[in-house]
């Protein structure tokens, strides 16, 4: 899984596979699932992402490693 924050757009993109998306569907105002030809969720965008999602603090939990907080 990757996080890519995009500051030019606020925008942030979590890609959860490396399968490329086929088909997007807007569930909420600024919120976008992906998809891959199978049907499955590839990535979530989330546009005016700063003001949906706290950005300043990313905590990994009950992860098969060790758990790590990152803060800005």
């Amino acid at each position: 899984m990757k996080l890519n924050y995009y500051q030019e757009t606020d925008s942030l993109y979590i890609d959860l596979s490396e399968k490329p998306s086929t088909e997007s569907k807007e569930i909420s105002d600024g919120i976008v699932l992906d998809y891959d030809a199978d049907g499955n969720l590839v990535g979530i965008d989330i546009d005016n992402a700063s003001k949906k999602v706290q950005l300043k603090e990313l905590t990994l939990r009950k992860m098969p490693f060790e758990t790590h907080t990152f803060a800005a």
